[in-house]
């Protein structure tokens, strides 16, 4: 099969098109043929060598953590699921990921995807989808009526975290930049923050959740507008304990855990109407379509998710 991989750390250019084989399954998998997947900051950040510690994987390393295709072949223990079916998954972090023609991915982590979904859709939520779920019901408790303040609200996870805040009865607030405020608020955002022009820690006071993908100067003003326990959760970086004591803030780190059913919830959410995938923009499958795709990531103002065509 045909898939990017890269054989060292360093920059874009690291990404190489290579002929592999195939994975073979385990009696708890199914082979998936991919046909979309997506790209998220923990891809070129891994390729880059910032979480080799934390995931020290060897080399050769396929990147990409979202996968939408079709089951082609399947384990001998997998009972919810058929050869045939259309499904989606944010599979197992290892080193052979969904820069592919085909993954392997455990039962428990597919989702099947609904008939009005297209692949394209589909791949671009897992990760962002469930991050954003995990960070604000899992983590936060959120519930109706709750102000939820969710910074760069354009980007993969903030526009999923709008909309499944939104579905909770929550008021949301988010930063994003003023040529993204239209579309923010087409997601749901009550406020929008022109981050440029405006600082966020001086007008939202007595909100309930902050959601910070930023870390750094905004995780620590974040703390300013939230009551005494509110919760602030953050992918960014793991918040300061020092200064989630001074404010008496509920204050962590998430780290996704991929789940299956979490991801047919949004599933359902999305044929309900409720949850909508933002497609920034789409590349090719090949070595020039990834390095395009991992430098418009890395610049931060991605709107949307960004996806690559594996089958066209």
């Amino acid at each position: 099969m045909k898939a990017i991989v890269i054989d060292q750390y360093g920059d874009k250019e690291v990404l190489q098109e290579r002929e592999i084989a195939q994975p073979i399954i385990q009696d708890d998998q199914v082979l998936l043929e991919i046909h979309t997947t997506s790209i998220n900051p923990i891809d070129w950040k891994l390729r880059a060598g910032y979480l080799k510690e934390m995931l020290p994987f060897e080399f050769p390393i396929i990147l990409g953590w979202d996968a939408a295709g079709i089951i082609v072949e399947k384990g001998k223990n997998v009972s919810n699921f058929e050869v045939g079916d259309r499904v989606f998954a944010r599979p197992a972090t290892t080193r052979q990921g969904t820069y592919a023609e085909y993954v392997a991915v455990e039962e428990n982590l597919l989702a099947h995807m609904p008939a009005s979904m297209s692949f394209d859709e589909a791949a671009a939520i897992p990760l962002a989808g469930l991050t954003a779920w995990q960070c604000l019901v899992d983590f936060s408790g959120i519930k109706k009526d709750d102000k939820v303040l969710i910074h760069a609200g354009a980007g993969g996870v903030g526009n999923f975290a709008i909309q499944i805040a939104k579905s909770f009865g929550a008021y949301v607030a988010t930063t994003a930049s003023g040529k993204n405020e239209e579309f923010v608020k087409s997601l749901g955002a009550d406020r929008v923050i022109d981050y440029k022009n405006e600082d966020f820690s001086e007008i939202l006071h007595d909100f309930d959740i902050v959601l910070d993908s930023m870390g750094g100067e905004i995780q620590t003003k974040s703390y300013k507008v939230l009551k005494p326990h509110g919760k602030l959760v953050s992918i960014a970086q793991p918040p300061i304990e020092e200064e989630s004591k001074k404010y008496q803030v509920d204050a962590g780190f998430v780290w996704l855990e991929p789940k299956g059913e979490q991801l047919q919830h949004l599933a359902d959410m999305y044929e309900s109407g409720k949850l909508k995938a933002i497609i920034g923009e789409t590349f090719d499958f090949n070595e020039k379509g990834l390095k395009e795709a991992h430098a418009l990531s890395e610049t931060h103002h991605a709107r949307g998710k960004i996806v690559i065509r594996v089958k066209k």
